[in-house]
């Protein structure tokens, strides 16, 4: 069968998370209209009779601008350097500038294994690039042709991962994903962007399982916003977080979220928490 990885590549808000996403059928990335999302490779697992297809969806392109950017950009490389086929990915509803024109011109003088891929054709299609091929994940236009164009440029292999595995992350990691999405989706674009969500203690037991996560955030005002009035938005963000844990372990979830501040942790404390 065909076997490989496949990196996923473009700028922020390109649709990467979304396309994994759609082709794995669990949320296995964060999605949000707010840029730089992804922060870690994230592994999206699809296996067919036919392929086994593994997504790297990686942190969109962008300037460094400190050591937690330093690190994404980082994977994103790497994510090249071993992959077997390369998708970068445009938001057609986007002019393209000159310097992600240049960019993806560099990739095809470099590597026989890039395919270009137009996102978003259902939108407005202002982008000024040509593709090798054109897809909306929303309305499902021409997302079979895409998986099967990278199937067919994937070497033949045994399978990478076991049949059921959809992706190589923990729950823990998934959780404090889920819960990274809720603060881009409640909060402004300052706030979001300087918290990391990590699991300080998980206790499994036959019937039920104890998780204590903390928000880290950069400034002390930002501790007292993500709390809320009341505790109000950390208790929505912890009971959603339940019912999300639930469904991944499958068993009672008793759950504590709470908010610590770390000044300057993205430029001094990624390695803490990534």
């Amino acid at each position: 069968m065909k076997c490989g990885y496949v990196a996923v590549l473009g700028r922020p808000n390109a649709g990467k998370s979304s396309l994994v996403n759609f082709y794995v059928g669990e949320q296995v990335a964060v999605v949000s209209k707010r840029q730089q999302t992804t922060r870690a490779n994230i592994l999206g697992i699809v296996t067919d009779k036919d392929y086994q297809i593994v997504f790297i969806d990686t942190p969109g392109i962008h300037h460094s601008k400190n050591a937690l950017d330093r690190f994404m950009m980082k994977n994103v490389r790497s994510a090249i350097s071993t992959a077997d086929v390369i998708l970068y990915l445009f938001d057609a509803s986007k002019v393209i500038d000159g310097e992600e024109q240049e960019y993806i011109s560099t990739l095809r003088e470099k590597t026989d294994k890039l395919i270009v891929v137009k996102t978003k054709i259902d939108k407005q299609n202002v982008a000024n690039f040509a593709s090798d091929i054109e897809i909306s994940v929303n309305n499902k236009i021409n997302t079979d042709k895409l998986i099967n164009m990278i199937a067919q440029n994937l070497p033949e292999g045994d399978p990478i991962f076991d049949k059921d595995e959809y992706t190589d992350k923990s729950i823990k990691f998934l959780v404090c994903e889920f819960i990274r999405g809720q603060l881009l989706d409640m909060f402004d674009n300052e706030i979001p962007h300087g918290v990391a969500v990590v699991v300080e203690n998980l206790v499994e037991e036959r019937e039920r399982v104890k998780l204590d996560i903390a928000i880290i955030c950069e400034r002390e005002n930002h501790k007292g916003i993500i709390i809320g009035k009341g505790g109000k938005n950390l208790k929505i963000i912890g009971s959603n977080a339940r019912e999300y844990a639930e469904d991944l372990f499958n068993k009672q979830v008793v759950l504590h979220t709470f908010v610590k501040v770390d000044e300057g942790w993205r430029d001094k404390n990624v390695s803490k928490y990534y």
